[in-house]
Formats: C-alpha cells, structure tokens, sequence
C-alpha cells in the first residue's frame, strides 16, 4: 500500500504480534512491584495494624522480639490480644500524638473499677493485667509507683472494637471523649478500616445484594421485551426518588438530633449532605433524558434482541465478567495487603520511658506511588483482555459465510489470539487509562488542600477545571480504547494503527450509528443506576441503625462503588458486543457492496434494523428542518407587515 492511499481492512486473515515493546515493559514494571512486595514483606509490619500494638514495641496476640533499649518489649502477647488504654478518660493531644500508654491485656474489664484493690481482684481472676507489665499484681495495692504504673480510677467498664481490637470505654462521659480524640487523632486508613469492619456484616450483606440485582438486570437485558423495559425505567425512576428523599430525610434528622457530639457523626452528616445534593443532580438529570427518549423504547427493544443474537452464537460470553472479577478481587487482595505492609514499614525507636514510636522508612513515598500507578495499570489491563476477549468473540462470528455453521469455540480462540499476538496493545492501551487518572487524583487532592484555606479562589477554580477536562479525557480514552481493541480483533494492528483507523471509519459512518449506540449505552447506563440505587437504598436503611463511633459515610460509598463495579462488570458484555456489533457492521459497509460479488456479512435482521431507525431519524430531523422555516416564514411575514 503506497503512503497516501488508504489501508484496507482485513478482517480474521492477517496476524502479527503487536506491540511487543509494550508486552516488556509491563514485564519490567512487574518485577519493580514484585520488588516492592518483597521489600514490604521483610521491612512491614502489617500485623501491628490489624491486630494492634501496645506502648512498648509489643503486637497484641503474637509472640514478639525484642528491641533494643526496651526492656518491656519482647513479650509474648498470644493469650493478650485487646488493647488496652491505662487513661482512656483522660487522653490528651499532645501535637499530633496521642498522650497515652497502651497496655495488651487477655480481656477488657466490663464492670467499672473504683479501686487498686478491684483492679488487682479483676487481674487474679481473668487474668487481665491493667498495670504497666514492670509491675506485678501483688504489688498493685502496695507499690509508691502503683498511681503512675496503673490506670487512673475509676477505670471505666469497655468493650472490644471491632478490627483493631480496642477497649473502648462504654460510659457516655468517657465514650464520647475517648472517641472524638481517637477518632480525630487516627489516620484516614484507620477510620476507613473501622468503618468498614464494625459494619462487616452490612457491607457483606449489602455486597450481595448488589451481585443478585446485577444477575436480575442482566437476566432481563438477556430476555428483554416492551414490557419489560417499561417495568425496568418504572423502578428507575422509584429508586432514584427513593434514595433522593432518605437522604434528605436523613440530614433533617441530623440537623435535629441534639446529641450529636462526635466528628464521626458531623463527618457523617456532611456526607449525608454531599449524597443528597449529588443525587439529586443526577436524579433530575437522568429523568429529563428519559423523558426525552422515551419513543424511542421500541427501537431499544429491537437493539437488545439483535445484541443477544449475537451473544447466542457464544453463550458463554456472559459468564466472562465472572473470571475477570475474580482475577480483580485477587490482585486487589493482593495489592491491599502490600499496602498495609508499605504502610508499617518502619523503624523502632525507643523514647522516654522505656516507650517505643515507629518512624517510617525513607523511601516509602515514592513506593506507595508506584504501588498506585500498578494499582490502575493492571486493573485497566485485566478488563482491556475481558474487552478484547469478547470482541474477537464477536467479530469471529460476524464475520462467517456460514450462518448455519458457527464457529468452533470462538471465546478460545480469541483468548489464544490475545494472549499470543496482542497483549502489547492491551498493555499500551490500559497504561493511558493511568496516565489520566493520577493527575485527576492529584489535582482533586490540591483542590481540597486550597479549600481549606481562606484565600485561593483563583486557583480552585483553575484545578475544578482541569479536574473536569481530564474527566473528559478519561471517558473519552475508555471510548476509544474499546474501538481499539475491536480493530485489532478485527485487523490485528497495532494500538495506534487500530484507534486511527477506528476513529476514521466511525466518523464516516457517524450518520448510520450514533443515535441508535448512545441510546442502547444509555439504557445499559440506566442498569447500573437501578443497581447502585436498591444497594444504596438498602445501605441507607441499615447503616441509619449504627450511627454511634463509626465513620458510615465512608464505607456505604464503597459499597456503592463496589456495586456500580459489580453492574458495570456483568452490563458491560452488553456494551461490549453492542459496541463491537456496529463497528463490524461499519467494516462490513467499508468492504462489501450487497454485491453477489461482495455479499455483506450481517444478517438481514440487523440492516433492517439500521435501516428504520435511519428512516426515522431522516423524518425527525426533516419535521425539525420544516418546523423552522415556518418560525422563519411566520416572523418574516410579522416583520413585513
């Protein structure tokens, strides 16, 4: 082919690796994050996060080796494994450090302590030592240094908290002290983590729901009629006003609940606040354009039929979302705990007293960075070969002579054709989702730190906007990767070749596709919604109950992310055929005539399809073009007169 004429298309007859310098240099950041595990497996210390720590360099419920200068170190906790605070009613901020002396003991004391002599009563019997570990339990009533080696009394009954293993202290007046200043005082991992484990159960619980409501709309987009499309936008629209009205109802109930005296609960109120007003926005939004495309639900019935045609020709394409999600919890599994590692990677330092503090390791900054950067990388790799995979899957039986004979296995062979020609192209496109991503993170982190601050208005708004460009780039980016790795299904080209030529045949094709794709995208969009909303609703209902020393804003936006992720992973086998399905469909216009000679590939339904929803079109935008020249006709003749 000489420089200035155009390239032909190919379908499922050329292949070559794509790529390849790709394909290594992911192999190369791989063995940087195999390093980094390593390192944060011999230098972390995760355990001290999950299971708590006392004062003195000791992990609660482990066995511990000693550190240098800290002779109350090097214990063995396994029977002691609650932390226990000697003055959790008096805790005072002393900086950014919590002036306290934590202790590992084998239970929290229940009932109040008024005395030595209970306290020493309450370690004979359970077992239990309240006192600094130097001082024995005989000594507790005897001892000159029993009121500065024990805790001050009375010591308050307590609890276990859930995760970290805590004793918190169950008396309002020590409860609501004890929680502001640890709460205030502990990092945003910490509360996160709280957050999300004394609500296990709800957060599972929830999970779930989210897994059954995704399998229930993909059952109905697989088996869809007018009916149901009508059922489906009713309970739509009933879950979006359901969800906007509990979280106003919420915040009015906030705002009149006097006993609020934690961060915890202000926090949960701002965020209560944050989600009615986001979705509300997105309620009215999204009822205005089903307003406005509610004709058009014949035709979408129509799409959805023909979409499943295509996946009847490999069943087992709605089974993919599972393998890749189980890939995903895997590496994000493993990527969490890396993090937690990472993030006690430190050395031990004795201070006064004998206490021992963990200063973190130089270094760990530009760790925790690339770790970030793996994080997305990967993740948007694994979901480009689900992408791939069902594209060739289709492509492969679009593009076959013989209706009546399908091909053998086409989800196989287009795994073998990914994994031994074009993995460098899945790689070079999942690396650009990154390249967008973490800049948006970080100008999202400057916008925050400025609006802390009184004067930067400028500025904020310049950060909000390029918060905003690069969001657009990011859709924009998944849109054409997608239109990429058909092309390379299609052609097997490299990513460049494949986006160009993508980009060029859509366009000029644009007439024939454009409002029938972003309508179907549309109402897959619209499953996703009716997913998270029945999950958030059902959140909402159940984290109201626990509102006491738990960050629940938090972890009920997780839930929601997890259960858009869950619908998005299953809903998108259909965006992805529909999506691959039109781009065949304008390689086929590209290639072939009708002809004997050229005999187009699709099938008969599928153009009569194209067909009226062009027609219909044509008549709108004629009613459109007549309705404004009788506007212009009308004020011509006004003006005239």
């Amino acid at each position: 082919v000489s420089a200035g004429a155009p390239r032909e298309w190919r379908p499922q007859i050329y292949r070559k690796r794509t790529d390849t310098a790709w394909l290594f240099l992911f192999f190369l950041f791989w063995t940087g994050l195999v390093f980094i595990m390593g390192y944060s497996v011999v230098a972390g210390a995760a355990e001290r996060l999950l299971f708590g720590y006392d004062s003195f360099g000791n992990v609660c419920g482990k066995k511990n080796s000693p550190v240098e200068g800290a002779p109350l170190s090097g214990q063995d906790m396994t029977l002691k494994q609650h932390v226990f605070f000697m003055n959790s009613c008096n805790l005072e901020v002393k900086g950014v450090q919590l002036d306290r002396t934590a202790l590992c003991v084998s239970r929290c004391p229940e009932e109040q302590l008024d005395s030595l002599e209970e306290v020493q009563l309450f370690a004979n019997t359970s077992g239990s030592f309240l006192c600094v570990y130097s001082l024995n339990s005989f000594n507790y009533t005897h001892s000159p240094k029993a009121d500065s080696l024990c805790p001050r009394l009375p010591v308050p009954p307590s609890k276990s908290f859930p995760l970290f293993n805590r004793c918190i202290p169950q008396t309002p007046e020590c409860y609501s002290l004890f929680a502001s200043v640890l709460i205030n005082d502990a990092d945003t991992l910490h509360r996160i983590l709280s957050g999300i484990m004394s609500g296990r159960d709800t957060v599972l619980g929830l999970c779930v729901l989210a897994l059954a409501l995704s399998l229930a709309v993909m059952f109905t987009f697989r088996f869809i009629t007018t009916l149901l499309v009508h059922i489906f936008i009713s309970l739509i629209i009933l879950g979006l006003s359901f969800v906007c009205g509990v979280l106003w109802w919420l915040y009015y109930d906030y705002t009149n609940d006097l006993s609020i005296e934690l961060d915890t609960e202000r926090e949960n109120m701002k965020c209560v606040l944050g989600f009615a007003i986001v979705s509300t926005g997105i309620t009215a939004v999204l009822l205005v354009l089903i307003f406005v495309l509610r004709k058009r639900i014949k035709l979408t019935v129509e799409l959805f039929q023909i979409t499943n045609k295509a996946i009847n020709s490999a069943p087992f394409l709605l089974f993919q979302p599972l393998w890749t999600f189980a890939i995903l919890i895997f590496f994000w599994i493993f990527w969490v705990a890396v993090l937690l590692s990472l993030g006690t990677a430190g050395t031990a330092q004795v201070m006064e007293g004998g206490q021992v503090e963990y200063k973190p390791l130089s270094g760990i900054r530009y760790m925790w960075w690339y770790h970030l950067i793996g994080l997305f990388w990967t993740s948007e790799f694994i979901l480009a070969c689900q992408q791939m995979t069902i594209a060739g899957a289709v492509a492969t039986c679009y593009f076959n002579r013989s209706q009546n004979d399908p091909p053998d296995h086409p989800i196989l062979s287009s795994l073998s054709i990914l994994f031994f020609y074009h993995q460098g192209t899945v790689v070079k496109g999942s690396f650009l989702i990154p390249v967008v991503r973490i800049p948006r993170i970080i100008v999202m982190y400057m916008h925050n730190v400025l609006k802390e601050q009184q004067h930067g208005a400028l500025l904020r708004y310049l950060f909000r906007c390029c918060y905003g460009c690069f969001w657009c780039l990011d859709k924009y980016l998944l849109h054409l990767n997608q239109n990429a790795y058909t092309t390379t299904a299609i052609n097997g080209t490299d990513f460049c070749t494949s986006a160009k030529d993508a980009v060029k045949i859509l366009s000029k094709n644009s007439s024939h596709l454009t409002s029938i794709n972003c309508f179907g995208d549309f109402i897959i969009f619209l499953g996703k919604v009716l997913v998270v909303c029945f999950t958030v609703f059902g959140g909402l209902m159940a984290f109201n109950y626990n509102r006491a020393f738990q960050v629940w804003a938090v972890p009920l936006l997780l839930v929601a992310f997890f259960a858009y992720l869950v619908a998005h992973s299953f809903l998108s086998v259909f965006e992805t055929v529909l999506d691959a399905l039109f781009l065949c469909f304008t390689v086929d216009l590209e290639t072939n005539d009708g002809s004997s000679e050229k005999p187009y590939f699709m099938d008969q339904e599928f153009l009569s399809f194209v067909k009226r929803s062009n027609k219909l079109n044509n008549v709108r935008a004629r009613q459109g073009e007549a309705s404004l020249r009788n506007e212009e006709e009308t004020e011509l003749q006004a003006v005239v007169r």
